[in-house]
């Protein structure tokens, strides 16, 4: 080894680098990489490139003249801990009730706005990184920015005056920490201007040990007030800091006007952020806080202060890739007879393989082995296309590799946003540059927050879960008291949008939405298939099984005796979606949609399942369960075949409204299936036919 050169660390093989190994090196003439590719700088913060640790997120924009690091921290959110109940809600409640008995849906709909409650708190950007290189944008050429999914690092590369420039970012969980490696092919030409900034109220300086140290707050109030600050309460309190490292012989940095970094002649420079907040959970207020988010950054920099570029990226490779590698996934592109014919003979050799322990313990995983496909089948991969270009030309080349691209884009945007001991993923991951973000970024749970974690157990993402399960017991807290005052039942209750703060009264707004008690129940039944997919007792024993009964302790009291001698929900929605009432009125609120029942009885059938395996099913709580169950009103087919999405066959004024809450017994529950009720799979297709191609929820 030369003097001066620095050892490269390097991880050890795991399973699915023998066989990439055995494959012949994984990246062959025809197999594309699995890279988003860019060919020029971000122009908009949906082309910059999302990397993220699961606490700590950045877009990486990739400008040449200069850059700009969004970053976001999974904790900083406008508001304080919040009172989610309202006294007034029994009274409401009453009347809206009266009012559908009535066959009044649109006088029991407008009646319901009384029900809601204040908006839920709003996700905030944490600010950026800005580079200045003095460079001029028209002077570069060879660009290239890519997102490699196999590393979880974004790459930016480009050549300007005879010197390519390389510049490599990646967020680290195990060191919790943003790095970012800006390097020349040529010694000292490496010069550049570097600050941060926050869109929040907030200090920065910059000092001779090379950091810059930024202080600020979020808003006590979703909407900070214009008045007084002192009016408006303490909010959540944040640090982040940047430390800067440089090499070559003639490299040299000084401090420019207080709170910039300039580095001239350089050959490299490696800068490493930390960042850290005040939150110290949803029921403790940010001015009770005793976290001092400086002292954690400056822990937090002082632990990687003396480890190498290369070990912090070998210690991340070992972190990602023992989630990533996980699962592999290759498609062939051959159609009709041969299609079939391959898929048959392939299917045959499949090996089911065992997961390792370390891959938390799920067994069955089904490995596609590229060793099995008859080379013919592989893609020949095109001259150089984007990844923008790719999703266009799809629609008349449905190229496979571009659907194994977006299928493990999902699973790295998982990883890369939610992680044991996070904030759960909200709308927007932790990715967001705004103040006011669309629909404030916060957790929706009627479908969007499901979807995100759709694909954690069969893609072997267990443990990216947690953060889930951690906000369903926030929930299960604060619910219980949104339960007994609002609604006079016991148990606990959510709606259909929360925030850190872990809010469970119905949202503020249209009650197309805002009135939809079954938040929390759809969240729980993550929990029973957490266990069914597991197996794990203690899980259930300890976790899952209490916060199941404690939502279906609600939902028995929250059912009534209704139409025919079934029990009903009133008031009940199919969310975000009105219909045509008898009297020709639209209207949203009447009583049993099929979603409430569907979401009901697979709650039910989950704590029953459960009492089974814990050896509780003689309770005389699951006997009350099981009652209930006997006595929820069927799924009903509709006059033209679909499946009915309210208690009665309403005129649906958007037959191609974006969701499909209707289906949920299809997906993600299983009260339809093909064995036991093919005429209700019969009229699920019926329903997709009439949603159409515009439905996307």
């Amino acid at each position: 080894m030369e003097e001066g050169e620095e050892w490269v660390w390097v991880q050890p093989p795991m399973e699915a680098d023998a066989e990439w190994w055995a494959s012949g090196g994984g990246e062959t003439e025809d197999a594309r990489p699995l890279k988003v590719q860019f060919s020029e700088p971000a122009k908009h913060f949906t082309d910059a490139a999302p990397i993220g640790n699961g606490r700590l997120g950045a877009m990486v924009w990739g400008g040449v003249a200069s850059e700009t690091l969004q970053l976001n921290h999974d904790t900083l959110w406008t508001g304080v801990p919040g009172n989610y109940t309202d006294p007034d809600a029994p009274a409401v409640l009453s009347k809206v009730r009266e009012l559908v008995d009535n066959g009044q849906y649109a006088e029991a709909s407008l009646a319901a706005v009384g029900l809601s409650d204040h908006p839920s708190d709003v996700y905030q950007p944490l600010g950026s990184i800005n580079l200045n290189f003095a460079d001029s944008d028209d002077a570069y050429f060879a660009y290239e920015r890519e997102l490699d999914l196999t590393t979880a690092t974004v790459n930016v590369k480009y050549i300007l005056g005879g010197v390519e420039f390389t510049r490599e970012h990646f967020s680290s969980n195990p060191h919790q920490v943003f790095v970012t490696k800006i390097s020349a092919n040529k010694s000292g030409c490496l010069s550049f201007i570097v600050y941060l900034d926050s869109k929040l109220h907030h200090h920065s300086s910059a000092n001779s040990a090379n950091q810059i140290i930024m202080e600020g707050s979020c808003p006590g109030k979703r909407i900070p007030p214009k008045g007084n600050e002192s009016e408006n309460p303490s909010g959540i309190k944040f640090s982040a800091i940047l430390e800067l490292q440089i090499g070559g012989d003639d490299g040299k940095v000084q401090v420019l006007n207080d709170r910039e970094l300039k580095v001239d002649g350089s050959d490299w420079a490696v800068l490493l952020l930390a960042a850290s907040s005040s939150f110290e959970g949803p029921f403790t207020k940010p001015s009770d806080s005793k976290k001092d988010p400086t002292s954690a950054c400056l822990n937090t920099l002082s632990s990687v202060r003396n480890i190498s570029y290369s070990q912090l990226l070998a210690y991340h490779l070992d972190d990602y890739q023992n989630l990533f590698n996980r699962v592999t996934l290759q498609l062939s592109k051959v159609s009709g007879d041969a299609l079939r014919e391959k898929r048959l003979a392939f299917l045959n050799q499949i090996p089911i393989q065992s997961s390792p322990a370390s891959d938390g313990g799920v067994s069955g995983l089904v490995k596609l082995n590229s060793s099995k496909v008859d080379s013919s089948e592989k893609l020949m991969v095109d001259t150089f296309k984007t990844t923008a270009e790719r999703v266009k030309s799809f629609k008349d080349d449905e190229d496979p590799s571009l659907v194994e691209l977006l299928f493990h884009y999902g699973r790295y945007l998982l990883i890369s946003c939610s992680r044991p001991g996070t904030q759960v993923a909200n709308l927007q991951g932790i990715w967001n540059k705004d103040i006011e973000p669309a629909w404030d970024a916060s957790p929706h749970l009627n479908i969007n927050l499901e979807m995100n974690y759709w694909p954690s157990l069969s893609c072997n993402l267990s443990e990216c879960q947690e953060p889930l399960f951690d906000l369903i017991a926030s929930l299960a807290v604060n619910g219980s008291k949104t339960a007994k005052v609002n609604y006079a039942a016991s148990g606990w209750v959510t709606h259909h949008v929360s925030d850190i703060w872990a809010k469970t009264s119905p949202e503020h707004g249209d009650p197309v939405w805002a009135v939809w008690p079954m938040g929390g129940a759809w969240l729980c039944t993550h929990l029973w298939e957490h266990y069914s997919f597991t197996m794990d007792k203690g899980f259930l024993e300890n976790k899952a099984y209490p916060l199941l009964a404690g939502c279906a302790s609600f939902l028995l009291d929250w059912l009534i005796e209704g139409h025919g001698g079934y029990l009903e929900t009133n008031p009940s929605t199919s969310p975000e979606h009105s219909f045509i009432a008898p009297d020709g009125k639209t209207a949203s609120i009447s009583y049993s949609s099929t979603m409430d029942m569907a979401i009901i009885r697979e709650v039910f059938s989950a704590v029953v399942s459960s009492a089974e395996v814990l050896g509780r099913s003689d309770s005389d709580f699951i006997k009350r369960i099981n009652k209930a169950l006997s006595r929820l009103p069927p799924t009903k087919i509709a006059r033209d075949g679909s499946i009915m999405e309210w208690a009665q066959d309403f005129e649906d004024p958007e037959v191609h409204h974006r969701h499909l809450s209707h289906l949920f017994g299809l997906f993600p529950g299983h009260t339809m299936t093909i064995e036991k009720t093919p005429h209700l799979c019969k009229a699920a297709v019926n329903s997709l036919y009439k949603r159409g191609t515009s439905s996307i929820n």
